[in-house]
């Protein structure tokens, strides 16, 4: 049912939110997301569910980092009023 969370707009949103939250209270999201890359990458391929639902999560987060350093990006740039 992997496929069917990939168009669910809600799982999504909470796999960003996790990423949104460990930005906010100051965590490096780089280091977060290699770190799950490299789970990803070390793990056995004995739960193949469980590796799609990660590799699911990595794709997530990989987006999210990027929205994220966009929008902070930004808001470095703007002259406080």
């Amino acid at each position: 049912m992997l496929w069917l969370k990939r168009w669910n707009f809600i799982e999504r949103a909470r796999l960003e939110r996790e990423l949104w939250d460990a930005f906010e209270g100051g965590e490096d999201i780089e280091l977060k997301v290699e770190a799950l890359r490299r789970v990803l990458a070390e793990a056995p391929a004995v739960a193949p569910a469980a590796a799609g639902e990660e590799a699911f999560r990595l794709e997530v987060w990989e987006t999210t980092r990027i929205r994220i350093r966009r929008i902070e990006a930004l808001m470095r740039d703007q002259a406080p009023r």
